[in-house]
């Protein structure tokens, strides 16, 4: 069996005196909302061309893909951008919340 002892002493926190930052919120809710939204927008956009390539195949037409851009994927990625914004927005701030809470608990005890 091997020998995980040397593994804790790793994984254990630094002694140090992290506070929870407020300015690091900002940061992370739009870093979160930025990749968000662009993977919605891939993702709906990619669904979006083959869904009217194949309605372009069945009824015997040209493809227009501004459809796809404008009209499918560009609406769903806001419509994300904003759900994920307000998603992040509730729970970094409850994060912090928490840790600002648990680092008033570990000065008192």
């Amino acid at each position: 069996m091997p020998d995980f002892s040397t593994t804790k002493t790793l994984i254990t926190p630094t002694s140090g005196d992290h506070s929870p930052r407020w300015y690091g919120i900002p940061v992370r809710i739009f870093l979160l909302t930025f990749i968000g939204t662009l993977s919605a927008f891939a993702v709906s956009l990619f669904l979006a061309i083959l869904a009217i390539m194949l309605v372009a195949a069945l009824r015997g037409r040209r493809p227009d893909m501004t459809i796809a851009y404008l009209h499918i994927a560009l609406p769903l990625a806001l419509v994300a951008g904003g759900i994920i914004f307000l998603l992040a927005t509730a729970l970094e701030i409850r994060h912090y919340q928490q840790r600002k809470a648990l680092r008033a608990l570990e000065r008192m005890g």
